[in-house]
């Protein structure tokens, strides 16, 4: 640490702090440390991970904020194949998606010398290219592949999407209108490229989407303003970008005097336990939790072995339930 100092001519206190990752020191001098130590190679305590003979058998997750579905389920995938495989986590939240949190969060892992790190890329932010991962640590992204040193694991979004667009526009429906997730978010980018992809293909008018933030609550005010609408104008199809989003607006469905499907058609996202719950029971894109956590072990594991960073799409499915029928002529 103090050949850090020295390189970088700032105090060692200010050195230790950025090691420490604590938050009172300025984004231009956290990132000239950071330099000088990826320039130095410096990773703390290197020597008592030596000294401990090997792997130490625990997995570093980096995310922000569980209150998203998705974050909360791959946290809970990935640590619970992990405990099967022998392997201990350890949660490191970011209360920022910016590179210097995540570089934060990447300098508290190596100092718990975990053997590897697994990074929920939840903000577009996140995907800054300036993003430095640590070296000798095998890093795994679940979202697109920030450099071309980590493995990357996503959703394959565009086959159970177009699936479900496509089979609500094959019952009748002029066209779909959506709403988003929070406008930050990679994964909401991505099903708003695909819906707009599918309606542009099949020839349909686009309307404007309905900015939502992932919850109940933005799915419920995003609903009214649609059904605010002249009569002519209101959808006959929504597609929400998550199941959360989908039970908002059944309310404000059912609170402007429509039914489910007969007035609104819905699609959600994620297939959530509870969406064979609600009333009716929505219709929604599966994504496998399960085979999720289970292919970050595998590569987790290939990569400790020497096995070069992978970039895997995992499958989506269309999940037919009951809140999809024609429209009402």
């Amino acid at each position: 640490m103090r050949d850090v100092a020295e390189v970088s001519g700032l105090s060692l206190q200010t050195v230790s702090r950025v090691a420490n990752g604590e938050p009172n020191v300025n984004d231009a001098t956290r990132e000239r440390v950071l330099d000088v130590m990826r320039e130095l190679g410096y990773r703390p305590n290197l020597a008592a991970r030596a000294m401990r003979r090997g792997s130490f058998k625990t997995i570093g997750i980096v995310y922000q904020g569980l209150h998203a579905v998705g974050t909360r389920r791959t946290v809970e995938s990935v640590s619970e194949h992990a405990a099967h495989a022998g392997y201990a986590t350890t949660l490191m939240p970011i209360d920022a998606a910016t590179r210097f949190s995540a570089s934060g969060a990447f300098t508290r892992l190596e100092e718990m010398a975990v053997d590897v790190m697994v990074v929920i890329v939840t903000s577009a932010a996140e995907l800054d290219s300036r993003l430095q991962v640590p070296r000798g640590v095998p890093v795994i992204v679940l979202g697109p592949q920030l450099s071309p040193e980590v493995s990357a694991i996503t959703a394959d979004i565009e086959v159970g999407e177009s699936e479900a667009l496509r089979y609500v526009l094959g019952l009748g429906h002029e066209t779909v209108h959506h709403i988003t997730g929070a406008l930050d978010s990679f994964f909401a980018r991505r099903r708003e490229e695909v819906w707009r992809e599918v309606l542009a293909a099949e020839g349909r008018r686009i309307p404007p989407p309905v900015e939502a933030d992932w919850t109940a609550h933005s799915g419920y005010l995003a609903m009214k303003r649609l059904l605010d609408a002249p009569e002519w104008e209101r959808p006959t199809a929504v597609f929400c970008a998550n199941d959360q989003s989908a039970l908002g607006a059944y309310r404000a469905i059912r609170e402007a005097g429509l039914r489910i499907p007969e007035d609104v058609s819905v699609i959600g996202f994620d297939d959530i336990e509870e969406a064979v719950d609600f009333s009716p029971p929505l219709t929604t894109i599966a994504q496998d939790w399960d085979l999720l956590g289970q292919e970050m072990m595998r590569v987790a594991q290939e990569m400790l072995a020497g096995a070069p960073p992978q970039e895997l799409l995992l499958p989506t499915r269309l999940v037919v339930r009951d809140s999809v029928a024609p429209p009402r002529r």
